[in-house]
């Protein structure tokens, strides 16, 4: 078992962190009433996983092994297809997510679930949003996982930082995101997802 500090120290949250896990409770869907299958594609479910440091929320990240036969060395979310023993989209991603870097059910606080997110490669993603105490005891699994590192959730809410994208995939445009981080390129579903915490926690930002 690998100990990790991918935390790099100085920056700062956005709001107390009672207030921000009070709301992304009351703005995501509760764990049990997370279903599978809603609006079709192949189910999936990916762990948005949040790690609770003193100085702020970090965004914990992996990078895509390169030998992969899909979307090889890509930034994403611990996560995978739907087994037909995982009891709904909060079990997949919280499996996904011990085997591709040995993090245990047990050390994740599950606050609830990301509105559905279809790719245009015909998957239905269930973002699970989960808090992690630090220090993180990663074991990365070199099959499927590169490396694995942590984006400041303070990084993600500086709209500074979001570069606009309008990639063509089968004739369809769809306008998308790409966040850079310390030479990692987030993009695709991936900063997406990103993106929706980023409306829900701006949303927050907006009404206090």
């Amino acid at each position: 078992m690998e100990q990790r500090n991918l935390f790099s120290p100085g920056t700062t949250d956005i709001a107390p962190r009672a207030d921000l896990l009070a709301c992304l409770a009351a703005a995501t869907r509760r764990p049990e009433a997370c279903v599978m299958g809603r609006g079709g594609g192949i189910p999936s479910a990916v762990l948005v996983p949040l790690v609770d440091h003193v100085p702020g929320f970090t965004i914990l990240l992996t990078r895509r092994a390169g030998h992969l036969a899909s979307h090889r060395g890509q930034v994403c979310f611990p996560g995978g297809r739907v087994e037909a023993h995982d009891d709904g989209p909060v079990a997949t991603a919280l499996r996904e997510t011990f085997e591709e870097v040995g993090l245990p059910s047990a050390a994740v606080t599950v606050i609830g679930c990301l509105d559905d997110y279809a790719t245009l490669t015909g998957f239905m993603i269930t973002p699970v949003v989960g808090v992690i105490a630090p220090p993180l005891l990663l074991r990365i699994a070199p099959e499927e996982v590169e490396t694995a590192f942590e984006m400041p959730l303070s990084f993600l809410l500086d709209p500074a930082h979001h570069h606009r994208l309008t990639p063509v995939h089968s004739r369809i445009v769809r306008t998308t995101y790409a966040i850079p981080w310390q030479g990692h390129y987030v993009w695709g579903a991936t900063a997406a997802m990103l993106m929706n915490l980023y409306r829900i926690i701006g949303r927050m930002r907006t009404e206090r």
